[in-house]
């Protein structure tokens, strides 16, 4: 028992499964001391030396550098409150390298300048009150002035998680692009308008663009042909209860816009809201119906 406990430097390495190489640079870094010398003087090592390496090889595998296994296998500090810091670490790193995937699958997406992967790579790394200086400043240009559009407002505002997937960080550098471009909110602001002037109780008070909704998604998911006599009945039960031809057509082109639509769409991914309803076909399937009319 004690010859078996007594062991060289080769026989614990094949007890660990460590190189002869590897097992050495501990032993002469004292981070697995010998416990005791042969008559020849060479190290041999008991059973406490097993574990102790054993334990070594995990935090290795773990990520610790040695320093900081040393301290643990000393007793300077515990396990868990190395484990605990690292957790800390592993956790700032992984939204590191989260932030750079999104930057990159952005990229490769878009086929994006070097100028604007630095663009999306600053927009990825915003902190959450940059964030929403940026969101807060956006809706301010969009409903600024108007009344009643608190809850608008609030329905249109990204929530990045504070431990974003990689989707929602994709989204969220796509939107945050959107919110800052001026001609996107230049039209978000002329919808803002048009909503705040339907409101006016000498005007419709009934959402335009729902009231085309309502009446033409039957119609287009029947297959109705927007030339037909019957798309034509859609259009008419539509102007008589918004019966301003051109604004109404100006409203939904406006609402159509592809980008509003994707906005939407991105906002849902990055607040984890389901898919919202694309507007975009039904409101192009009135618009042609009521050119024909």
């Amino acid at each position: 028992m004690g010859i078996m406990a007594m062991l060289s430097i080769g026989e614990l390495a094949r007890r660990t499964g460590l190189t002869v190489k590897t097992v050495r640079f501990y032993a002469d870094r004292g981070i697995v001391p010998p416990a005791g010398r042969n008559v020849a003087g060479h190290r041999r090592y008991d059973d406490a030396a097993v574990a102790r390496l054993e334990l070594v090889r995990t935090l290795r595998e773990l990520g610790l550098d040695l320093a900081t296994i040393r301290r643990v296998v000393d007793r300077e500090a515990t396990l868990a409150e190395v484990a605990a810091a690292h957790t800390r670490a592993l956790d700032i790193q992984i939204r590191t390298l989260r932030l750079r995937r999104a930057v990159l699958s952005a990229a490769a997406r878009y086929g994006s300048t070097p100028q604007e992967v630095q663009h999306m790579r600053e927009l990825a790394g915003l902190g959450e009150h940059e964030r929403r200086a940026l969101i807060d400043d956006f809706l301010g240009q969009v409903f600024g002035g108007l009344d009643g559009f608190d809850g608008v407002a609030r329905s249109l505002t990204p929530q990045l998680p504070d431990d974003p997937g990689p989707a929602q960080l994709e989204a969220w550098i796509e939107l945050a692009a959107l919110a800052r471009d001026p001609a996107f909110r230049g039209l978000m602001r002329l919808l803002a308008e048009q909503h705040a002037a339907d409101r006016d109780p000498v005007r419709l008070r009934r959402d335009p663009v729902a009231l085309v909704r309502d009446e033409a998604a039957p119609a287009l998911a029947a297959g109705v042909d927007p030339a037909s006599p019957r798309a034509g009945r859609v259009v008419s039960a539509v102007l008589t209860r918004y019966p301003v031809r051109e604004r109404l057509a100006a409203q939904l082109e406006a609402a159509r816009d592809p980008r509003r639509e994707r906005y939407l769409q991105l906002l849902s991914t990055v607040n984890g809201w389901p898919p919202p309803e694309r507007l975009g076909p039904v409101l192009g399937w009135f618009l042609t119906a009521l050119r024909h009319r």
